[in-house]
């Protein structure tokens, strides 16, 4: 079967078999998202998105409605293959949460495929012959996809973009462009092949949209392989980082009668003094444990004070995730802030950083109140929901360079972690993927914390209580790591940064010029038809 017959069945098809085709390339898009990485499936993907509106009814409205009920099966397809993992997190305390797992795997993914059908809609209002209509489908899904990482909190996860970041090679685009551009290009490149199937009297040389496309990422290819020449890994002198992860299971993890247990293991991780060659903490100058690390508020239990103090040697710093309680919490309001502290060896803490970006359902719910009343609560139990923090801020760091905190999904959102002015001189996120299991979940996590680092040229230290634990340096190498699952800790030296990418100087100005150039292309496609 000729790529033409593909393609016309595919434009012609109606009803469950229209939808179901639009299902099935979604689904098969999350393959390129990580573990996976099989980014070239979306030349395929994205093509067949391509003849979906290519067959969409005649009409201007009729036509946007039908290409938008292509674009949400896509995106249904795409989200519930990519967020499936959601649903262990219900899962953690089935009695519970365990009724409300299949309302989160497809209620998120019915949600989030709105922004698909969106860009699908706007994209066939504008829709040419020819291969100007490939920048139409990217101009319209980004701008969607942008809107889904900015509305009612945002949330960019898997935003097409992240299918270019792996090798390590390719992801050294987002220190140019950063994630939202290459979010266009990644839809204008791989939808290029649906330019082949094309009628000559459109397209006289279809095969040119293609070339183009690979061109501009043996482009990419060359810039990054170029820039990690050009930056070797060099390390920060005098700090070397201990990173713990305790694998700890989740009903641990919200259980005050399990104190003791948890601090033993932290205690016991962090020192290894039972190791042949140990010395124990004699050299750490900074000690990493993941988020929310302990079953209580940490300030409010002098004893598990007193034990970091008896674990810290003079010169140790802990960074370490908890939850914070608020200045005005009471037993009946008791009101907290999910937060990082830096304490030094007496136990004081010398820094407090509280989380700004808080997880919808997770951390509190939209009109806490009235669903409280209906006797809904969020997955950390926390009543009343968790305080957001005043504003992202770089914390001084004793015997370190400053450093910002990045709790959990904070290193998600891609031109905002890091706020203007600011320019630590390291990321730290501590998070805890152990809600999710061994899925994909924790793998997309660390790979778009990874891409954080590449955008803004700096180094990263993530602490994850089951993993994946890592540091990072700022072009994306992976000096030391413990993987998904696995108890126990690293030391490594800390990398320094580098200068700051032209993507943290230029934002996302080349997103704009790129739609700005999509919009004048296509619309003088329009205006000669």
């Amino acid at each position: 079967m000729t790529l033409t017959r593909i393609s016309h069945s595919i434009m012609l098809a109606s009803g469950w078999q229209r939808a179901a085709i639009a299902l099935v390339a979604g689904a098969a898009s999350a393959l390129a998202m990580a573990p996976f990485n099989a980014w070239p499936i979306l030349f395929v993907t994205f093509s067949v998105l391509v003849w979906l509106v290519d067959g969409s009814a005649a009409g201007r409205w009729s036509g946007a409605i039908t290409a938008a009920i292509a674009g949400w099966c896509f995106g249904f397809g795409f989200f519930v293959a990519g967020l499936y993992w959601i649903g262990y997190a219900f899962l953690v305390d089935a009695k519970t949460f365990g009724w409300l797992l299949p309302v989160a795997v497809a209620g998120l993914p019915a949600y989030l495929a709105l922004y698909t059908a969106l860009g699908l809609a706007a994209a066939r209002l504008i829709w040419v012959r020819g291969p100007e209509r490939v920048l139409a489908l990217a101009a319209m899904v980004t701008i969607a996809e942008w809107l889904r990482g900015h509305l009612l909190s945002g949330f960019p996860w898997n935003t097409f973009g992240y299918a270019l970041t792996q090798p390590l090679a390719l992801a050294q685009s987002v220190s140019l462009v950063g994630i939202w551009t290459l979010t266009f290009l990644c839809v204008a490149i791989c939808a290029t092949p649906a330019v082949l199937a094309d009628d000559a009297v459109d397209t006289p040389r279809p095969y040119r949209a293609l070339l183009i496309g690979l061109a501009i990422l043996a482009g990419f290819a060359i810039y990054g392989a170029a820039r990690l020449a050009l930056h070797p890994t060099t390390f920060a002198n005098g700090v070397m980082l201990r990173v713990m992860q305790p694998n700890l299971p989740q009903d641990d993890k919200f259980n005050y009668s399990a104190k003791a247990q948890v601090m033993a293991r932290y205690l016991r991780l962090s020192d290894r003094a039972t190791g042949p060659d140990s010395n124990g903490l004699r050299d750490i100058t900074h000690l990493i444990w993941p988020e929310a690390a302990f079953p209580f508020f940490l300030t409010r239990e002098p004893d598990a004070l007193a034990q970091i103090s008896g674990l810290l040697k003079p010169g140790t710093e802990l960074i370490t995730g908890a939850v914070r309680a608020a200045p005005n919490a009471t037993a009946e309001n008791p009101r907290a802030y999910n937060s990082v502290y830096v304490i030094d060896p007496d136990g004081s803490i010398q820094g407090i950083y509280d989380k700004v970006h808080l997880v919808p359902f997770g951390e509190y719910l939209p009109f806490q109140r009235l669903l409280e009343k209906l006797g809904l609560q969020q997955l950390t139990k926390q009543v009343g929901g968790f305080l957001s923090g005043g504003r992202r801020r770089a914390m001084d760091v004793p015997r370190a360079p400053k450093m910002l905190p990045l709790i959990c999904y904070e290193a998600i959102f891609p031109g905002a972690a890091v706020p203007p002015g600011e320019r630590p001189g390291w990321l730290v996120n501590v998070t805890n993927d152990g809600w999710f299991g061994i899925s994909t979940g924790p793998y997309q996590h660390f790979q778009q914390a990874r891409v954080l680092a590449i955008a803004e040229g700096l180094p990263l230290v993530r602490a994850a209580n089951t993993g994946i634990s890592a540091v990072i340096d700022p072009v994306g190498r992976v000096i030391n790591f413990l993987p998904l699952g696995a108890e126990g800790s690293f030391d490594s030296r800390l990398p320094n940064p580098v200068e700051p990418t032209v993507y943290k100087i230029v934002g996302d100005y080349t997103l704009i010029l790129s739609l700005v150039v999509s919009f004048i292309v296509v619309g003088r496609r329009r205006i000669r038809a």
